[in-house]
C-alpha cells in the first residue's frame, strides 16, 4: 500500500478553506496551474472531486465539507508535532508568521511598538495584521489567525482570552473648535454639534444615544464611517465631534486634535486577547501572548 504524501495535507486544508484554485494559491504562493495539478492529485488521493464547478464558481463537494474541519485539525496537529517543544524555543531563529486580527485603531497605536518588541528578541518572526469587518470566532476556529484583538463578544465558549487594557470613550474635536478648551463639555454643548460615528456595521446610535435618551436629550449624527481613523480624518476637518476610545488618542497627533470627558455616563471596554485552545501550549505563541501584554502595559493601558 503507497503511503499518502503528506504534503498533500497543507494544500488541501488550503482548498477547502479558500473553496477555490485561485484562492488556495495565493494563500500558498503558489500559481494556479500548480494548485490545479495539486488538487489534480488530492482527488486522486481521496477518491472525490473535492470542488466542483457551480455556474461561475467552485464549490466543496459534501465530502469535502465533511472532511474540512478534521483537515483542519489533523494540520495543526502535524504542525505541532513538529514544533520545538518549550525547552527548546529558541527565539533567535525561530521562523514563523503571527497572524494578528485586529481594528485600525489598535494597529496605528500599539503596531510598531509590538513589531519592534518581537524584532527585538526574534528577528525571524513576522507579523501579519489583518482586518476584522466583523465580530467572528471562525478565523480563530479555522486557524486562519493566531490572535484575535478587541472587546469579547459572541466568540464561543471555547475561546479564550485575556485582558489587555481597560479603555473608556471620549469626545474628540479638532484644534480650534468651539468646545476646544471648554473644561468641562456640558451635555447640552455637546448635543449642540453633529456628530461623526464610527461603525463597520454602519449603527448610528449607541451606549452614549442611550444615556442621553434618559436625559430627553439626543445628539445629531451627521455622518457614520467605517473605521476610527476614518472618524477622526472628518472631526480634524470639520465642525463635526467624533467618539473615539481614548487608546486610539496615544497615536495621534495633539497639535491637530483635542479630547474631552464625555458628558453623560459610558461603561468602560476591556481590550482582549483571544485565541483557540488549541494554542494554549504552544510556546511560540505563549511568548507572543506574553510581550502583546507586555507592550499594552508599557504604554500605561492596564
Amino acid at each position: 500500500m503507497t503511503e499518502p504524501d503528506l504534503n498533500l495535507l497543507i494544500a488541501l486544508d488550503a482548498l477547502l478553506a479558500e473553496g477555490s484554485v485561485v484562492g488556495a494559491a495565493r494563500r500558498l504562493g503558489l500559481s494556479a496551474s500548480a494548485m490545479s495539478r495539486t488538487l489534480g492529485r488530492l482527488r486522486a488521493a481521496t477518491g472525490d472531486p473535492l470542488l466542483v464547478r457551480a455556474g461561475r464558481n467552485m464549490v466543496l463537494t459534501p465530502h469535502a465539507d465533511q472532511i474540512r474541519e478534521r483537515t483542519r485539525h489533523a494540520l495543526f496537529e502535524a504542525c505541532a508535532v513538529l514544533r520545538p517543544s518549550a525547552s527548546e524555543l529558541d527565539l533567535a531563529t525561530l521562523e514563523r508568521t503571527f497572524t494578528i486580527r485586529a481594528n485600525e485603531g489598535f494597529v496605528e497605536t500599539f503596531g510598531a511598538a509590538l513589531i519592534a518588541a518581537v524584532a527585538g528578541v526574534a528577528p525571524s518572526v513576522r507579523l501579519r495584521f489583518a482586518p476584522k469587518p466583523e465580530k467572528t470566532p471562525i478565523p480563530l476556529r479555522e486557524g486562519l489567525i493566531d490572535l484575535e484583538i478587541g472587546v469579547l463578544g459572541e466568540m464561543g465558549p471555547e475561546i479564550r482570552l485575556q485582558a489587555l487594557f481597560r479603555d473608556r470613550f471620549v469626545g474628540v474635536v479638532r484644534r480650534g473648535h468651539p468646545l476646544d478648551g471648554e473644561a468641562p463639555v456640558s451635555v447640552e454643548q455637546y448635543v449642540s454639534f453633529g456628530h461623526v460615528v464610527a461603525s463597520r456595521r454602519g449603527r448610528t446610535t449607541g451606549p452614549v444615544d442611550e444615556a442621553l435618551a434618559e436625559l430627553g436629550l439626543q445628539r445629531k449624527v451627521a455622518a457614520v464611517v467605517p473605521s476610527f481613523p476614518a472618524a477622526l480624518a472628518v472631526a480634524e476637518a470639520s465642525e463635526l465631534v467624533a467618539l473615539m476610545p481614548a487608546s486610539f488618542l496615544a497615536g495621534q497627533p495633539a497639535a491637530a486634535l483635542c479630547s474631552f470627558e464625555l458628558p453623560v455616563k459610558v461603561r468602560g471596554i476591556t481590550v482582549s486577547q483571544m485565541w483557540h485552545p488549541r494554542l494554549e501550549a504552544d510556546s511560540a505563541h505563549r511568548w507572543l501572548r506574553q510581550l502583546m501584554l507586555s507592550v499594552c502595559r508599557q504604554r500605561g493601558l492596564d
